[in-house]
């Protein structure tokens, strides 16, 4: 009897997205807040961050063509395109989908979570990299290599849940000369640093660095697609 040969795997489509949602809304974070937005939220994260808002994004999704998501886009008539999740590049699609998203002159912007490799995206995307603190119960998953290869138009994430991880960030800040490179933004963990405070200690510390808000939850709260 001829024993049954193993087939490989099939191999990634990249003409393809598992999407959570498409929405028009006002980007609230980075430098970009304000301007009107088209978001792409991809599926699936492999982290867990302890003040994650979009847990919801975390399964489900309906896989959608490449073509279909650019249409959809390009239906709302923004310039200004961010890409985001759960962890957008935790699927391999998503690097085609930035390039294309440029070559339609789009203004485009990546929000990452600083846990895997952001080498591959394409330099004409603004990547948003977050630097997990310890408070986020995430910090084993920082891929310190994203910070080795910043581009001037980068910027770096730190979501804040005390004043440890405020000192924490400092010191990151610091050491790695992060301000002189690109933007750097501290935000409040939500219901864990007042706002006022963190912008106490920003000012205390004289801290070269760029407070900021979510404007989304201040304008909506946590209602889903805002």
């Amino acid at each position: 009897m001829t024993s049954a040969v193993a087939q490989p795997a099939p191999a990634a489509r990249l003409d393809r997205l598992k999407i959570t949602e498409i929405f028009l809304s006002l980007q609230g974070e980075s430098s970009f807040i304000g301007w009107p937005t088209v978001f792409v939220r991809l599926t699936g994260c492999p982290l867990r961050c302890v003040y994650c808002d979009t847990e919801y994004a975390f399964y489900g999704g309906q896989w959608r063509g490449m073509d279909e998501v650019l249409a959809e886009v390009s239906k709302h008539g923004a310039r200004h395109v961010c890409v985001t999740g759960g962890e957008p590049l935790a699927q391999k699609s998503c690097i085609q989908l930035l390039t294309r998203l440029c070559d339609l002159g789009h203004s485009v912007s990546l929000e990452t979570s600083g846990a895997l490799d952001a080498g591959g995206v394409d330099p004409r995307v603004t990547r948003i990299i977050d630097v997990k603190t310890p408070g986020s119960g995430e910090q084993a998953r920082n891929h310190w290599a994203n910070l080795d290869a910043l581009r001037a138009h980068d910027e770096i994430k730190f979501v804040l849940c005390s004043r440890e991880d405020y000192e924490w960030a400092r010191q990151i800040v610091q050491q790695r000369d992060l301000s002189s490179r690109c933007t750097v933004l501290f935000s409040p963990s939500h219901h864990q640093v007042s706002p006022r405070q963190l912008a106490d200690w920003i000012i205390e510390d004289r801290l070269p660095v760029r407070f900021q808000m979510q404007l989304h939850k201040q304008l909506w709260g946590e209602e889903p697609g805002r």
